[in-house]
């Protein structure tokens, strides 16, 4: 419920407001969180020059600069709106998951291409580290026949997940547990994951610190757990599945090493928006690479016939 204006002559305008606030955060951000503030959609900037000129309450105006004050110290626009649009969907988010950013849907695009060239009738994904269930329900809205599994090693991100699930319509599978463990014996089309990859020490972090420090760091070099998941995903991929992960601005090459090293095929990376290589993936092409992984060896005609 929108909160109501003072009478004419009463304390500082919207306009006023949106200046002075326009010197301690982004403009965009200071418009969003007034339109919060006053109980109106964040998207709604046309009502602010509409109104410009409109007095606010005492109560407003405390309100307001009391979420001013909150981005001001580098809690993320979303967890003070409560919710992010990703891919088209808007997204319920706070502080028990990451905010999604606009990159990781780079990622998103290109787990719909490899699904458009699935010989499945209803490709079988995965979404390692769902958090809000952004990747695994921007694919499950936009691929219909997809049959999608999320997985979180947190029990509060999958609950607000599954929130965003219902909350949408999409049906989706979700189960709690590192990694692989909750999907033990199962194999999938396509595999995709955002896990976490900055480095424990990296001078980043401190810009982070509102966010779920598990959900971001991962190890001495931020590898441990792209590692972790290349090396466990063979297992859990049918021939011809592919593996798609982002990764730190920095890491492409070292991800694609750990690809090609692991036995995957087709190792390439994606370029987001900026033109930073954004996401790393492979396909695990044929049965006989999975019987390599693990050790055994084929006949020679056979071996022949898959070089």
């Amino acid at each position: 419920m929108a909160t109501p204006t003072a009478p004419l002559g009463g304390g500082p305008t919207v306009a006023s407001l949106l200046a002075a606030a326009s010197a301690q955060v982004d403009a965009i951000d200071a418009q969003a969180l007034l339109l919060t503030a006053l109980g109106r959609a964040a998207h709604d900037r046309a009502w602010l020059f509409a109104h410009g000129e409109d007095p606010l309450t005492p109560e407003a105006v405390a309100h307001y600069r009391s979420l001013v004050e909150r981005r001001r110290h580098g809690e993320p626009l979303a967890y003070i709106l409560g919710e992010r649009e990703f891919f088209g969907l808007r997204l319920q988010v706070d502080a028990r998951v990451l905010d999604p950013r606009a990159d990781t849907e780079t990622l998103v695009d290109w787990a719909l291409e490899c699904l458009a060239t699935c010989a499945e009738s209803s490709p079988r994904v995965l979404d390692l580290g769902t958090g809000s269930g952004a990747i695994a329900l921007a694919i499950a809205h936009t691929a219909p026949s997809t049959s999608v599994t999320a997985v979180d090693a947190s029990r509060e991100a999958l609950a607000l997940a599954q929130a965003n699930a219902l909350r949408l319509g999409l049906k989706l599978r979700f189960a709690h547990g590192s990694w692989f463990d909750p999907v033990a014996g199962e194999e999938f089309d396509l595999v995709v994951s955002n896990p976490p990859y900055i480095a424990e020490d990296d001078p980043h972090l401190a810009a982070l610190r509102h966010e779920p420090r598990e959900a971001l760091v991962s190890g001495a070099d931020g590898l441990d757990d792209l590692r972790r998941i290349i090396a466990t995903a063979p297992a859990h991929l049918a021939p011809g599945g592919w593996l798609l992960l982002e990764h730190g601005w920095n890491q492409a090459e070292a991800v694609r090493a750990l690809l090609t090293e692991a036995g995957f095929e087709s190792v390439q990376s994606r370029h987001d928006l900026a033109g930073i290589a954004r996401c790393s993936g492979g396909r695990w092409r044929t049965s006989s690479a999975k019987l390599r992984q693990f050790g055994f060896s084929l006949p020679p005609q056979e071996a022949k016939d898959h070089e």
